[in-house]
């Protein structure tokens, strides 16, 4: 199960209270003031884990405590600080505050954000001794810690997004091509989750593909199932188009999808993009040449036969450079 957006509460720790004691040894007389500081709260922070690649498990525990700072005591000692709560993520997590506004796109292994600082810890009496006040009472307690509601959203990390209608053989070529193993079916909407592969370039190397549950009409505003993914390809380096080629409609089918990723992010369509024209098995020449007379490089693939799938990852293989590492969030 695959969960890319949830909303959590957070509350950074209360800073420790400072301390008001006085100095009480033998033979030290008028020792004075020796209150010691309290200690800082601890920080909630969101810290990118390359373990998760979902965000389910902050689907169970919706609300994060950092641990308080303990007071200060006497002989000038300075309470402990609270631990800070670390909240593991997915790369390529966005972290919103509750107005939705972003306030940190995570994108590599250990990079973080602090989202609820915590409280100062307050001064011990020592602090508050001057030579007209020899003796303060005095001592400031610890600063209350944030509390916050933040969202957290997954835009998952790959360098190609399969686009298609449902059926078209997406699942079964991304089966194919790499170590994905979508659900595989003669029915609408087999995929309904994101599933991420791994392909293997003919010489050294590899990338990974994100095959999301097929678009129809209407998907930008809703409808379907794609739409809830259509997120998860705006990081992605390059776009594979799988088309159904024993399709009446293929050409129209093709201007459809362009036409949903335009309504739903209009740069999504200023990414290179590659056309398989799948089910060659089944006979495909028609609608292949079809595609090359509209100026379009299409490229005949089977994921039955495997016919034309070398081909496909190589002509891939051309949007994938070691600096796409830095792709997501340039948006």
């Amino acid at each position: 199960m695959l969960l890319d957006e949830v909303k959590i509460t957070v509350v950074s720790g209360k800073g420790g209270a400072g301390h008001a004691t006085f100095r009480r040894e033998k033979y030290v007389p008028h020792g004075g003031p020796d209150g010691g500081d309290g200690g800082k709260g601890g920080d909630v922070v969101v810290q990118v884990n390359p373990q998760f690649n979902t965000l389910l498990d902050l689907g169970y525990d919706r609300i994060f405590r950092a641990e308080k700072g303990q007071n200060g005591g006497p002989q000038k000692m300075t309470g402990r600080c609270g631990a800070d709560c670390v909240i593991g993520v997915p790369a390529g997590t966005l972290v919103k505050d509750a107005d939705g506004n972003l306030l940190a796109d995570l994108t590599e292994p250990g990079q973080r954000c602090v989202v609820a600082k915590g409280g100062r810890g307050g001064l011990g009496n020592v602090h508050f001794k001057s030579s007209t006040h020899q003796t303060p009472l005095y001592a400031q307690p610890g600063e209350p810690g944030e509390t916050k509601e933040i969202g957290l959203e997954l835009k998952i990390m790959a360098d190609v997004g399969l686009v298609g209608l449902p059926n078209a053989g997406k699942s079964s070529l991304v089966n194919r091509i790499s170590s994905g193993r979508p659900k595989v079916g003669d029915y609408p909407f087999t995929t309904l989750e994101p599933v991420l592969g791994i392909v293997r370039m003919r010489d050294a190397g590899s990338f990974v593909v994100a095959d999301i549950p097929g678009l129809i009409e209407g998907a930008s505003e809703g409808k379907g199932l794609g739409h809830r993914f259509l997120k998860h390809i705006e990081r992605t380096s390059a776009l594979l188009f799988v088309i159904d080629g024993f399709e009446e409609k293929a050409w129209e089918n093709y201007q459809l999808l362009l036409k949903e990723l335009e309504a739903f992010h209009p740069l999504l369509l200023q990414k290179p993009r590659v056309v398989a024209v799948n089910k060659a098995d089944l006979g495909t020449e028609e609608t292949l040449a079809l595609f090359k007379s509209k100026k379009v490089d299409a490229i005949s693939t089977s994921a039955v036969t495997g016919e034309g799938c070398q081909a496909l990852i190589d002509e891939l293989s051309k949007f994938i450079r070691p600096s796409d590492q830095a792709r997501g969030g340039a948006w």
